[in-house]
Parts: C-alpha cells; sequence; structure tokens
C-alpha cells in the first residue's frame, strides 16, 4: 500500500510517497514531474519519521548527509545519475559535463545528464539541485531556480 504525507519546509510544502520499507518519491509543491496524491493512497506520516527527522536536521543545518531508505526506480542510465548525484558533497556543485564524465559518457552527454536530473523522484535527498551549468550558472531545476539558490545557500556553497 502506497503511503504519503507532506510537511512543511523553508522551500513550501514538500510530499513524501513510499511505503513501509522505503520512500518512492519527495517532491517540492508545483515541482515538475511531480506524482500527484492517488485515489488509494494512504495519508501517514509513521512510515516518514526518520525522513522527516533528517529533513528538519538538513533545512536546520544539522546534517549534511541523508541516510534515508529510497526505492530504485527509472531506466538503468537515470539510475547512473542519480547514483552520481549522490556522490556529491554537502556544500559543493558539479556540472551536468562532470556527471556525464563520472558515469563513463564524454562530456558531450551533458543534456541526457540534465534530463535524467529533471526525472529525480527524490528530491533535495537525491542531490540534484548541486547540478549546475558548465560555466558555473544555476540552471535548470524542477522545482524552480529560486529553490535551487535556496538549497545551496542553506548548504553555503560558494556559488551562490
Amino acid at each position: 500500500m502506497t503511503a504519503y504525507t507532506t510537511i512543511t519546509s523553508p522551500l513550501g510544502d514538500l510530499l513524501l510517497v513510499g511505503d513501509e520499507i522505503a520512500l518512492t518519491s519527495l517532491s517540492l509543491q508545483g515541482q515538475r514531474n511531480a506524482p500527484a496524491i492517488q485515489p488509494g493512497w494512504r495519508r501517514d506520516p509513521e512510515p516518514f519519521a526518520e525522513a522527516i527527522r533528517q529533513l528538519g536536521a538538513y533545512f536546520d543545518g544539522e546534517l549534511t548527509e541523508f541516510d534515508i531508505p529510497f526505492a530504485e526506480s527509472g531506466t538503468e542510465f537515470q539510475r547512473r545519475v542519480w547514483a552520481a548525484l549522490t556522490a556529491i558533497p554537502f556544500g559543493t556543485t558539479a556540472s551536468y559535463g562532470q556527471i556525464a564524465v563520472q558515469i563513463g559518457m564524454t562530456p558531450s552527454a551533458s543534456r541526457a545528464v540534465g534530463l535524467a536530473n529533471g526525472r529525480n523522484p527524490i528530491a533535495i535527498v537525491v542531490p540534484c539541485h548541486r547540478v549546475v551549468g558548465a560555466n558555473g550558472k544555476l540552471v535548470g531545476y524542477a522545482g524552480g531556480l529560486d529553490r535551487k539558490r535556496h538549497l545551496l545557500k542553506l548548504e553555503d556553497t560558494a556559488l551562490v
């Protein structure tokens, strides 16, 4: 059975979706590609207690690395990109081209990396906000560039 809850954050409401074992989606209100609450889902914050605790600590500046189980989804390529995102250290950024190289592609695969990045189902925890353009500029964030800027500022990234 799919469970969900919403929590308030400095970025607005967050929707957490999952089951008793893992988080399947974490999205920001109004985010591109975010799931909509479906009939048959049950509202239950209990399966998300640890995720809620860790997100609170992150937004309070007390947590720099998440340890939240999340379900694998997406294509093999998307999963490789998302795994590379989790390797970007707190407070730093990487370009789409750097991620492409990290997963064994050429920098010219940056557009494909960007598309996979935009389909990341676990915002914030899988830190797609840490990916920037080749020139270091903030580009593309399904939750909006203001929210991306907010997250990078929270992490005290030198970019912002």
